[in-house]
Order: structure tokens, then C-alpha cells, then sequence
């Protein structure tokens, strides 16, 4: 097998690495701020219940999360009841919508009460205080420690070989059969570069929203 064999094989796991990565955060970033909302309702009983699922979900290993939601339904009704690679993003999302949801709730909860009184003043209703007032001034607060998970969701991808979906670090692991090691490395250039990328994108989100401050 040569450089560009191999290349080419890890260009296809890359392309199921970056569908985990980009359907988690394209789904797991609203439902992590439906879970805060759920996490600071006023109403206890459901305050209490969304607090224990996070605390579940955050305590379990990503990998374990993986393996039950793909096997325990078929071992519980004899099929499957997702494919593996649906398996994989029903896991993710799941957990990193967790993980989001306690950001959102610090960001959120981190807002100084007179920025919500001085809404009330100028007549806005609450969904126009949060949206008009609060929103940005969150999402500045949460970027750092959301890039943060964003970044380890990069990485986390390669759990999904477990139920054996091929991603990067699975196509080159398939290259072992061969007596080829070095490709394990080579997908290292691979993550640098992803995460290179993003790190630039993170800066200059920040600097473009440095204008908001709470």
C-alpha cells in the first residue's frame, strides 16, 4: 500500500468523521439549550428529573453510551433498532447536549439580574429580553468553554469505531491487516489540521463578539 492509497482511504473515513462531527453539533447545540431551560425550570419536579439525566449521561463514558443504544434494543427485541452509524450520532448528540446544556446554564445564569430588569423597564416581554438582550451577551460568555468541547467532539469521533463504523482512526486501523502501522500516525496530521482550523474559527468569533460584555 502506498502514500496515496492510504490517503485515499483515510479521505473516506474522514468523510464519516466529519458527518458525526457536523450532525452532533448541528443537533446537539439547540436540544443542550432545551435541556438548560428544563435544568433551571421553576417547575422542581422537572427541574429535578433533567438534573439527574444530565448527571447520568455526564457520568457515563461516551464509549458505553455507544455500545447500550446500538445493542440493549436488539438485545431487548432481537433486532436493532438503528443502524450503527444512526447508533453513533443518537449517542453523541445525546451526550454532548448534556455537556452543552450545563455551559448554556452557566452563561445563562451568569447574566447580572439587571440586564432582565432593565427589559422589563423598556415594556419587552421575556422571550424578547432573552433574545434581544441576553442571547449574545450568553453566547460570548459560553464560546470559550463551548470551543473547548467542540474541539474534544473532534477527537470523540474516533469512539465511533466500537460498533465498528469506519472513521478515520478504523480505516487506518484497517491497514494493521497489511503489517502497516505508520497510517495510525498519519491521521494525527488530519486531527491537527481540524482542530488548527477551528481554533482559528473560535478567535475570530470571539474577537467579532467582544463588543458584547455583560
Amino acid at each position: 500500500m502506498g502514500f496515496v492509497e492510504v490517503t485515499q482511504a483515510l479521505l473516506l473515513g474522514l468523510w464519516n468523521t466529519f458527518l458525526i462531527f457536523a450532525l452532533t453539533l448541528v443537533l446537539a447545540l439547540p436540544l443542550g439549550l432545551v435541556i438548560s431551560f428544563g435544568s433551571m425550570s421553576k417547575i422542581k419536579p422537572i427541574s429535578y428529573l433533567v438534573k439527574l439525566i444530565v448527571w447520568i449521561v455526564r457520568g457515563v463514558p461516551l464509549m458505553l453510551q455507544v455500545i447500550i443504544i446500538y445493542y440493549v434494543p436488539g438485545m431487548l427485541f432481537g433486532v436493532p433498532m438503528l443502524s450503527r452509524f444512526n447508533a453513533v450520532i443518537v449517542s453523541f448528540v445525546i451526550n454532548y447536549a448534556c455537556y452543552f446544556s450545563e455551559i448554556y446554564r452557566g452563561g445563562i445564569e451568569g447574566i447580572p439580574a439587571g440586564q432582565y430588569e432593565a427589559g422589563k423597564v423598556l415594556g419587552l416581554s421575556k422571550s424578547e429580553i432573552f433574545f434581544k438582550i441576553v442571547l449574545m451577551q450568553v453566547v460570548k460568555r459560553i464560546l470559550a468553554p463551548m470551543g473547548n468541547e467542540v474541539i474534544t467532539l473532534v477527537k470523540d469521533t474516533a469512539l465511533a469505531r466500537v460498533i465498528m463504523v469506519v472513521e478515520i482512526i478504523q480505516a487506518a486501523q484497517n491497514f494493521a491487516a497489511y503489517g502497516l502501522m505508520w497510517p495510525l500516525f498519519y491521521t494525527a496530521v488530519f486531527y491537527l489540521v481540524i482542530v488548527g482550523v477551528l481554533t482559528l474559527l473560535l478567535g475570530f468569533f470571539e474577537k467579532k463578539l467582544s463588543y458584547y460584555k455583560a
